[in-house]
C-alpha cells in the first residue's frame, strides 16, 4: 500500500470578514491562514464576480506555501456594500485593503496580488497607490486600458463581448439588490433577455436601447457615449495611464486567442517580468485546445507548474529576491505545439517580411497591380467565426474553419502559393491597408488564415480599424469619400508555424459581426443608428506598386 508523507496545515477561516473603506463603505472577504507560526505574508485576491473562491484562483497552493489569503468581494457584489462602477473604484479600494491587511497581527506586513481577467486588473491597479506593504503582482489575461479590448477595438465597439460583459454586470446588480433586501425584478428583467438571447440583443438597433440593457447596467450608456478614448475612459484609473507608479515586480499571462491579449502584452512591455503565452481561449488555460483545433497534451500540461512558479514568483517578490533561471519569456509555438522558452518580446531575431496582397486573389513576397472590389452591406454583415472572444455562448472562441464564409462576395480572400518549407511566424501582426469607399464611414477588417492542404482554413488573429479613428482612438477625423487612405490594422500578434503544403491567406472585408458593431456607413453611431441609417458601402483595395496593400508578418528563421 502506498502512503502519502503529508502533514495536516490547520487553517483559520473567517467568512465575509467586514473591512472598511475610506468612505465608510464596508467590502468583505473570506480570510484563510495557517492556525500556526507566525506573521505570513497575504495573497490578495479581488473579484468582481459575486462567487466566493471561484475563477480557479490558487487559495491551497498559497496556504501551503505560507500565504494567508483574501478574496474580498468587490465593492457593489457579493455581500460587499455600496454601488459597483466597473474600474472606477478599484485603486482606492485596492489599496485601502492592503492597508488593513498589513494592520492585523497574523500579517507580516507584506501583500502580494493575484488574478485574471478583471480580477488581475485590480490588482495591477491597486498598485496605483503604491501601498506600503504591496510587492508583487500575477497578472494573466488582462487589459492595459478599459476602452480597448473588452469595450473598443480600433475604434469598433466590441458588440458581442461588450454586451455580454455588460448583461452579466446586471445579473449580478439585481443579485446584490436582493441581497440588499431591495425589487431586483427590473434589473434581472432588463438582463435575462441580453444574457440568454444575445443574437436579438446584438441585432437590435438603436444599440442604446438593446432589450433594456441600459437600466440592468448604467455603464452601458455611458460606454456608448464616448466612442473616442476621451477622459471618461481615463478617469478610471488605467495601468496604461499609471506605468510609473506600478513599481512592484509583475508576472504576465497571456493567450493567442484572449481579447486582452495585446493588453498583457502591453502591459508586459511596461513593466517588464515574466510573460508565458499560451494558446488558450479567454479563461480556457487548462484546456488541449482552442476551438476547432486541439494543440495536443503540451497545451496544458504546464499548467501546474505554472501555478507553482507564480507562488514561487510572489515568494520572491515577498523575499525581496529574484530568480535568475526563470526564463523571462515563454510562448506556445502553434503548429509545432511546443512550448519555447526566449529571452525576449518580441524576438530580437525577428525578420520582419512583407507579404504583398496581389490582383487575382495572390498572396506573395512581390508587390502587385490594379485594385480589388467589393460591397458591403450593414443589412447583412460577414459573421464572426472565431477569434478573440468573449461571448455568452460556449466554444465561440478560438480557430474556426473559415469555410463557412466562402461564398460570400463581401469578403476578399488573398492566398499564397503552397509552402515549400515550413514558415514560422512568431511577433506582432500588422496589415497594411490602402482603400478607399464611397461613403461616410466604414470598417476594415483583416484576418491572417492558415490554410491546411485538405482545405481546412483556420484563423490565426484578426483585427479592426474604423476609417475615422485611422489616425487614432482620441478624436475621430472623418474621411472623404472615394478618397485612398492608408489604414493600419493590428492583429496584434500570434507564434504560429505554417507547415510546409500549407497556405497563408490574408482575408479582407468591412465587418466582423458580432464581434464588432455594424458600421451605419452614412456617418452615423451604431449606438444610435436606425435600420434607415444602414447603408451600402461600395470597397475598393489597392495592391499597386505605389499603394502595395501588406501584411508584415513577424519571421523567425528555421535552424
Amino acid at each position: 500500500m502506498r502512503k502519502l508523507d503529508r502533514v495536516a496545515l490547520p487553517v483559520t477561516a473567517v467568512h465575509d470578514q467586514p473591512i472598511p473603506m475610506r468612505d465608510g463603505t464596508i467590502l468583505r472577504a473570506d480570510v484563510q491562514r495557517p492556525a500556526e507560526g507566525g506573521p505570513v505574508p497575504t495573497l490578495l485576491i479581488r473579484n468582481p464576480y459575486g462567487e466566493g473562491l471561484g475563477r480557479a484562483m490558487p487559495v491551497v497552493p498559497a496556504l501551503e506555501a505560507g500565504f494567508a489569503v483574501v478574496v474580498q468581494h468587490c465593492r457593489g457584489r457579493g455581500t460587499s456594500d455600496g454601488m459597483f462602477e466597473p474600474w472606477a473604484d478599484e485603486p482606492a479600494d485596492g489599496a485601502d485593503t492592503v492597508r488593513w491587511i498589513t494592520a492585523q497581527p497574523w500579517s507580516d506586513g507584506k501583500v502580494v496580488g493575484f488574478g485574471i481577467s478583471y480580477v488581475a486588473g485590480t490588482a495591477l491597479q491597486t498598485a496605483i497607490e503604491r501601498p506600503e506593504g504591496y510587492v508583487g503582482i500575477v497578472a494573466a489575461q488582462t487589459p492595459a486600458d478599459f476602452y480597448d479590448d473588452l469595450t473598443y477595438l480600433g475604434g469598433a465597439l466590441a458588440l458581442g463581448s461588450a454586451q455580454g460583459w455588460a448583461a452579466m454586470q446586471g445579473l449580478l446588480g439585481g443579485q446584490h439588490a436582493m441581497l440588499a433586501g431591495e425589487d431586483a425584478g427590473p434589473l434581472l428583467g432588463a438582463a435575462l433577455p441580453t444574457m440568454f438571447t444575445p443574437d436579438a440583443a446584438r441585432n437590435a438597433l438603436p444599440l442604446r436601447d438593446a432589450l433594456g440593457l441600459p437600466g440592468a447596467a448604467p455603464f452601458w450608456a455611458d460606454w456608448l457615449d464616448h466612442p473616442s478614448r476621451d477622459e471618461y475612459w481615463t478617469k478610471f484609473g488605467t495601468p496604461r495611464d499609471n506605468y510609473d507608479a506600478i513599481d512592484v515586480p509583475v508576472y504576465h499571462v497571456a493567450s493567442w486567442f484572449d481579447l486582452f491579449l495585446a493588453g498583457t502584452l502591453e502591459n508586459h512591455a511596461a513593466l517588464g517580468g515574466p510573460l508565458v503565452i499560451g494558446p488558450w481561449t479567454h479563461g480556457g488555460m487548462q484546456a488541449n485546445g482552442a476551438g476547432d483545433v486541439n494543440f495536443g497534451p503540451a497545451s496544458p500540461a504546464p499548467i501546474l507548474q505554472l501555478e507553482a512558479d507564480q507562488i514561487a514568483f510572489l515568494r520572491e517578490a515577498v523575499d525581496g529576491r529574484s530568480n535568475e533561471a526563470r526564463p523571462p519569456v515563454k510562448i506556445f509555438v502553434m503548429g509545432d505545439n511546443v512550448w519555447r522558452d526566449e529571452q525576449e518580446w518580441p524576438l530580437a531575431r525577428t525578420v520582419f517580411t512583407p507579404w504583398y496582397l496581389q490582383a487575382g486573389g495572390g498572396l506573395g513576397t512581390d508587390p502587385s497591380t490594379g485594385s480589388s472590389n467589393f460591397a458591403a452591406d450593414p443589412r447583412d454583415p460577414v459573421p464572426t467565426v472565431g477569434g478573440s472572444l468573449l461571448f455568452p455562448e460556449f466554444n465561440t472562441a478560438g480557430p474556426h474553419d473559415q469555410r463557412v464564409l466562402d461564398g460570400r462576395t463581401d469578403v476578399l480572400r488573398f492566398t499564397s502559393p503552397p509552402l515549400e518549407a515550413d514558415l514560422e511566424v512568431t511577433g506582432p501582426l500588422t496589415v497594411v491597408l490602402h482603400a478607399a469607399t464611397d461613403a461616410a464611414d466604414t470598417d476594415w477588417t483583416a484576418k491572417l488564415i492558415d490554410v491546411h492542404p485538405d482545405g481546412t482554413a483556420l484563423n490565426v488573429a484578426d483585427g479592426i480599424v474604423r476609417a475615422r479613428y485611422r489616425n487614432g482612438v482620441e478624436a475621430p477625423d472623418p474621411i472623404t469619400p472615394g478618397t485612398p487612405y492608408e489604414y493600419r490594422i493590428n492583429l496584434v500578434a500570434t507564434s504560429q508555424v505554417f507547415k510546409a503544403g500549407h497556405s497563408i491567406r490574408v482575408d479582407v472585408a468591412s465587418a466582423n459581426f458580432p464581434r464588432f458593431d455594424r458600421n451605419p456607413g452614412n456617418g452615423a453611431l451604431s449606438a444610435d443608428a436606425t435600420e434607415a441609417d444602414l447603408t451600402v458601402q461600395n470597397q475598393t483595395v489597392f495592391h499597386d506598386a505605389e499603394r502595395a496593400s501588406h501584411v508584415l508578418l513577424p519571421v523567425i528563421p528555421r535552424v
